[in-house]
């Protein structure tokens, strides 16, 4: 279960794989919006037989079982670590193409398979497919690079969704013993530094992965200190200007845009489907309610209770074997199996 989902704007989504979460972790994430949903989806490997709905999101793969939505996985793309498909066999639907994905987290590997159980529909695979090239293709919004290919004759490549707020000449990163002369490229979605003398020796840190900026005292003086959250390497990076009055001004500039962010993260997955093959999105989380309590099942109390009322006009019902018990048991209403009771009740 991820630990601090709201706090100090940690995004987990996309980072991790879990099972049968509560509704609370299966809302959306401020940024985090959904591509398709698609229904019904039979997560073939893992609940054989169940029909459920697949939630594309531009973070994450989640996948509910329709009839007892605590049920559930989500998948974070950045798990992934390959999508194809395969010729298997569904409990629904005989031998099928399916979506095949492999995942990694927490030195564990994952395979999921997923049946489309409507006839020669293969959205299923079309969208996570290319949600994910779109997640992988714009990994500088989320990860921080060192000595990456980002500056060409000392101009920053922008990225689509990136806005230039801040351009700072000037300062010295500390990571030497003498330190570098350089420049720092300030945007709405990350921090840039390079080298005056040599662009290739650079740093982008975009503020999902900064856990605080502030100034301290160093051998060099004050400094700009950006501290990384340890998931993206946990690096201390500190930066001097002179005179050193600039860094007061610099660091309010970078701590209100940190905040900005934070409050509405700009993920840079972005997708434009064709006009002949349109998905419906929405970014309203109210969606996802139906998730957090189970539906379309009776459980174990309303079941109880209704026996009940059909025993003072059934009293003499004889009892019947049962040979998933493997014993006699009172006769079941009809529509109820033994199979969705138990599901019910290990899964609330």
């Amino acid at each position: 279960m991820p630990k601090n989902k709201k706090g100090k704007g940690i995004v987990w989504e996309d980072r991790e794989v879990l099972f049968d979460l509560p509704y609370e972790y299966l809302k959306l994430r401020s940024g985090e919006k959904i591509f398709d949903r698609i229904e019904p989806i039979e997560d073939t490997k893992g609940n054989a037989g169940v029909k459920g709905r697949m939630v594309v999101t531009n973070l994450r793969v989640i996948w509910h079982s329709l009839s007892s939505p605590r049920i559930n996985l989500s998948i974070g793309f950045n798990c992934v670590i390959s999508t194809s498909s395969k010729t298997i066999s569904s409990g629904l639907r005989g031998s099928t193409q399916a979506f095949y994905c492999l995942a990694a987290y927490r030195n564990n590997k994952y395979e999921f398979v997923f049946t489309n159980l409507s006839p020669n529909c293969i959205r299923h695979y079309t969208t996570v497919t290319a949600v994910y090239k779109a997640y992988a293709g714009s990994r500088l919004y989320r990860d921080l690079r060192l000595r990456g290919a980002i500056m060409k004759n000392k101009q920053l490549h922008v990225l689509p969704l990136e806005q230039i707020c801040l351009k700072e000449t000037g300062l010295w990163n500390l990571s030497s013993e003498s330190g570098n002369l350089g420049t720092m490229i300030i945007s709405n979605v990350r921090i840039v530094w390079y080298a005056d003398t040599n662009e290739a020796f650079n740093v982008s840190l975009p503020y999902i992965t900064i856990e605080s900026i502030s100034i301290r005292d160093s051998k060099f003086g004050n400094a700009l200190v950006v501290h990384v959250r340890p998931t993206s390497g946990g690096y201390v990076l500190g930066f001097r200007a002179d005179p050193q009055d600039r860094l007061s001004s610099l660091l309010s500039e970078l701590q209100i845009l940190h905040q900005a962010y934070t409050e509405k993260p700009i993920f840079g997955v972005e997708m434009n489907w064709n006009q002949d093959d349109p998905r419906p999105t929405s970014d309203d989380i109210e969606e996802l309610e139906e998730i957090g309590e189970p539906r379309g099942e009776m459980g174990p109390t309303l079941y109880l209770a209704s026996q009940l009322a059909l025993n003072k006009e059934e009293s003499d019902a004889q009892p019947v074997y049962s040979p998933y018990l493997g014993l006699a048991i009172e006769p079941l209403k009809e529509g109820i199996t033994l199979k969705s009771l138990f599901e019910v009740q290990t899964t609330s």
